[in-house]
């Protein structure tokens, strides 16, 4: 009876150790629903399952217990959705055919913060492709709307480049700086630079190291 009382101890304590979450989502896109949706996080260089449900009539859910905060996936089977942080508290995920967004918890509202403004880079990027085709129809010489839009799309390249470079700095220490840094980071001198900034607890990071040297093609960083 005491062995009992004392392996229920321990349990609790070791639970009582672990962060819980819990992810409510609601979806309006029609093929969600009926589908199974996974949660992956990288664990050894391969991508794992840690939880899985249904979509049932536009919602779904996931609980669980982390020991540490990880960066994840949300996959509708062997297709990723979209990224997420699995860290203690209540998140709150919604996907309609305009967006996808998650909330609720501190580094989520972050990420989601950071990725609507790259976004809107992008759109704006990909709008001077429409104002090329409507230039040429007003008219315009070719050569002058070319150096127009390089002037233009230069700028937009600039903001995008300090948009990453600063929110990696600002989050060297958790788990988005890695995870943009690897995701976006668009050219080894951004690359270079973002290191010279970095602390060595980020430098060691395993997946900083192997990005950091396939970017730049020194298999002998350190």
């Amino acid at each position: 009876m005491k062995k009992l009382i004392l392996i229920s101890a321990l349990t609790a304590i070791l639970t009582s150790c672990a962060d819980s979450y819990v992810i409510e989502g609601s979806s309006s896109v029609p093929q969600l629903d009926g589908s199974k949706l996974y949660l992956k996080v990288v664990k050894d260089k391969e991508l794992t399952n840690i939880d899985s449900c249904e979509v049932v009539h536009g919602k779904f859910r996931f609980s669980g217990s982390i020991d540490t905060t990880q960066m994840a996936s949300l996959f509708m089977d062997d297709e990723s959705i979209m990224p997420l942080v699995v860290e203690k508290g209540h998140i709150n995920i919604h996907i309609d055919n305009a967006q996808q967004k998650v909330s609720g918890t501190t580094l989520n509202e972050k990420l989601y913060e950071f990725l609507e403004k790259h976004d809107r880079l992008n759109n704006q990027m990909r709008e001077l492709d429409h104002r090329y085709s409507q230039m040429l129809l007003d008219g315009i010489d070719e050569e002058d709307i070319n150096r127009t839009l390089t002037a233009e799309s230069a700028v937009i390249v600039q903001q995008e480049d300090s948009l990453v470079t600063n929110f990696v700095v600002d989050n060297f220490e958790n788990v988005l700086g890695p995870f943009v840094f690897i995701q976006m980071s668009s050219s080894v001198p951004q690359i270079e630079h973002i290191m010279s900034k970095a602390p060595e607890t980020f430098k060691q990071r395993a997946d900083v190291e192997e990005f950091y040297k396939i970017a730049t093609g020194d298999e002998n960083a350190d």
